[in-house]
């Protein structure tokens, strides 16, 4: 997967710190990248935006015993609870996502090859979490 619109699906801890990526063709759902990041892990619960309203993630999060915090599609009919308080603090993902655009090289996607791309956002993640 090689070009200029490429999508980085990520996964942040509590505070914001990036957990795991992965990186997806632009023309590609969002939902497709979700997989590898829904992987056994210890998070309590997922915070994410409508785009992740899918039956599978849903049950799949469940399945690990963490909460579901993702608005619902305006045509879902199976309505479930949601927590808009808690739905807040998604904030810091996309605060994540503002402070990795900030470095050029990953907002203009500089680098050919995704292996390279992907050291590139380990490595701004790391200078991220050292501020």
């Amino acid at each position: 997967m090689t070009g200029w619109s490429t999508k980085i699906i990520a996964m942040t801890d509590a505070l914001g710190n990036l957990v795991r990526f992965t990186l997806i063709p632009g023309q590609h759902y969002d939902t497709v990248g979700v997989a590898p990041l829904l992987e056994p892990a210890d998070f309590e619960g997922l915070l994410a935006d409508k785009a992740f309203d899918v039956h599978w993630i849903m049950d799949t999060i469940r399945a690990q015993g963490a909460r579901v915090v993702i608005p619902q599609r305006r045509n879902r009919l199976d309505r479930r609870p949601f927590d808009g308080g808690l739905f807040k603090a998604r904030h810091l993902i996309e605060n994540f996502f503002c402070k990795l655009k900030e470095f050029k090289r990953i907002a203009m996607r500089s680098d050919k090859t995704d292996r390279s791309f992907a050291a590139m956002i380990y490595l701004t993640a790391a200078i991220i979490n050292s501020r």
